[in-house]
């Protein structure tokens, strides 16, 4: 995988990842310090981390992979002498402490409740941990910081009114997730105007790599494959998403803190190429033969997608994906199998893994 960015030096530059033990936190946390900068994470592992694990309703070996993949982050994270804050970020007094001892220059915010499904399930979680968590950083950031950067989503567009569509398109979410998503950007946005906080907001879709546990469907895929199960797929399969490897992600974010022009923008951050999810499913398949492909009931919620369209992003920051879903999920199913092999297989394959999303 080419990890390295030449042209990106951030020697000298401080960075607090508020939620940032998670999938995509502790990915750039690591990339991060890769190009020099001085990086320092402040999660609870409250949610989708260690202690949701034991929450859940998951089979024992479920829990068992994730908690090998958990303690794999917290690993690398170890190793790269990378500091970590186990703290509640709703937690307004403790925050500030923490944020007073390292004073960043750049705040990343990507705290929240990481599941569309979820979140419409348990509302109130999701407005508490999005909103007071975004609510302190922002409040510890405005005239101390340089620059702060908001993950929210692609759901914020709801269905998407074209095959393409890029960050003017209108804003009407579908569910619980990306009405909240929407209503942290205006709220970062305020704090923008009011304060002159410089700020850039960033929107994702579907989002896959190694040490994920959010069981996002090309990762509920690739699990069900190994282990010989049906790969099911919501609907008709000609769903249009645009799979987005997080090599590629981490790379545009680091383009948006490197880059003044970022300051005051929405980006999409995807691959920028739709598959649809029987193109993925058959990707899949063919990496284990013998996989049957099935079908059932398409969730009301789910809106339809299609391309996010990055030409911003790639002519005000340089961002330039590398990964489509033929190169993506080669590396991504690679490293499940080492995962496999370099663990107590039989235990790890009995698990049933026939859950969809």
């Amino acid at each position: 995988m080419s990890l390295s960015i030449p042209d990106l030096d951030f020697k000298g530059r401080r960075f607090l990842l508020v939620g940032g033990a998670g999938f995509i936190g502790h990915n750039l946390a690591l990339r991060l310090h890769q190009h020099g900068a001085e990086v320092a994470i402040l999660d609870s592992l409250q949610v989708n981390n260690v202690l949701s694990l034991h929450d859940s309703q998951s089979a024992p070996q479920e829990r068992l992979l994730y908690e090998i993949m958990l303690q794999q982050r917290l690993n690398l994270i170890q190793s790269a002498d990378i500091a970590m804050f186990v703290e509640d970020a709703r937690d307004y007094h403790r925050f500030g402490k923490r944020f007073q001892d390292f004073q960043p220059d750049t705040v990343i915010v990507l705290a929240a409740v990481s599941h569309a499904s979820r979140a419409n399930k348990d509302p109130k979680s999701t407005l508490d941990h999005s909103y007071r968590s975004l609510e302190n950083a922002l409040d510890n950031s405005r005239g101390r910081v340089e620059h702060f950067i908001f993950m929210s989503s692609s759901m914020v567009y709801g269905n998407f009114q074209a095959e393409t569509i890029d960050e003017t398109a209108p804003c009407e979410p579908l569910g619980i997730y990306g009405a909240v998503k929407l209503g942290n950007e205006k709220l970062v946005a305020a704090y923008g105007n009011v304060f002159d906080l410089p700020y850039t907001i960033i929107r994702p879709s579907a989002l896959y790599g190694q040490r994920c546990i959010s069981r996002r469907v090309g990762q509920i895929f690739i699990e069900n494959a190994i282990r010989g199960r049906d790969l099911i797929i919501q609907g008709s399969g000609e769903d249009r998403i645009d799979f987005t490897y997080i090599d590629d992600f981490t790379q545009g974010i680091l383009r948006s803190a490197w880059t003044e022009d970022a300051k005051g923008e929405i980006f999409n951050i995807t691959y920028g190429s739709a598959r649809t999810l029987n193109e993925v499913a058959e990707l899949v398949s063919k990496e284990f033969p013998g996989t049957s492909i099935k079908h059932t009931e398409r969730q009301a919620l789910v809106p339809e997608r299609g391309t996010l369209d990055v030409s911003k992003a790639r002519d005000l920051i340089g961002y330039a994906p590398e990964y489509p879903v033929s190169r993506g999920f080669l590396e991504y199913m690679l490293w499940y199998r080492e995962l496999f092999e370099n663990f107590d297989s039989s235990v790890l394959l009995g698990v049933n893994a026939q859950s969809n999303e």
